[in-house]
């Protein structure tokens, strides 16, 4: 799930008062914040659903007992290079570091965005360069909602795509889990 291309109305706001916004929103209504504007998530489909609660429930069994913990859609990721701040909702999040907000994380060492066809120009683009900045980002994971198919970004790769289909098996190294990449799609 990711950011339509609706602003809203006064439209340039601080991080602090987005936060101060967002974090007591009770309206169910979440929103993405790039460098003062701020943008209304999409829905999300059956398909990416499913696909996040299985991946997040592989996360969650593989990582009890460590000190790494899956997050997914409702966590913020905040990124802050100099005056560049951004807040993104990524459809799956691992933070293995020690985070002290209650609402957001800054070191995660995965990342993992479901595509669809209104969010794939952003995922693959403006959220990968963003992400590509987080230090202890490890991985970073575009899922195909429609088919059994992956992409995975490496740091130790130098952000070099690899590409894993239906019958292939994948490993998220950032938390050392193999899976067949058709169980997250049956």
């Amino acid at each position: 799930m990711t950011n339509s291309a609706f602003v809203l109305p006064d439209s340039i706001l601080t991080p602090e008062a987005y936060l101060l916004s967002e974090n007591d929103n009770n309206t169910g209504i979440r929103h993405e914040y790039v460098n003062g504007l701020v943008y209304a998530m999409t829905g999300a489909s059956r398909n990416h659903n499913r696909l996040v609660r299985r991946l997040m429930t592989r996360l969650d069994l593989h990582l009890q007992g460590t000190r790494c913990e899956p997050f997914q859609s409702d966590m913020k990721v905040k990124i802050k290079r100099g005056d560049d701040v951004r807040f993104y909702y990524p459809d799956v999040q691992v933070a293995c570091e020690e985070e002290t907000d209650r609402y957001y994380n800054e070191q995660p060492c995965l990342i993992v965005e479901v595509l669809s066809d209104s969010t794939q120009r952003t995922d693959r683009t403006e959220k990968f360069l963003a992400y590509q900045t987080i230090e202890r980002l490890q991985e970073y994971v575009l899922l195909s909602q429609d088919s059994p198919y992956l992409e995975i970004y490496r740091r130790r790769t130098e952000w070099q795509r690899e590409s894993f289909s239906e019958k292939q098996s994948v490993t998220l190294e950032s938390v050392n889990l193999t899976l067949a990449v058709e169980e997250l799609y049956l």
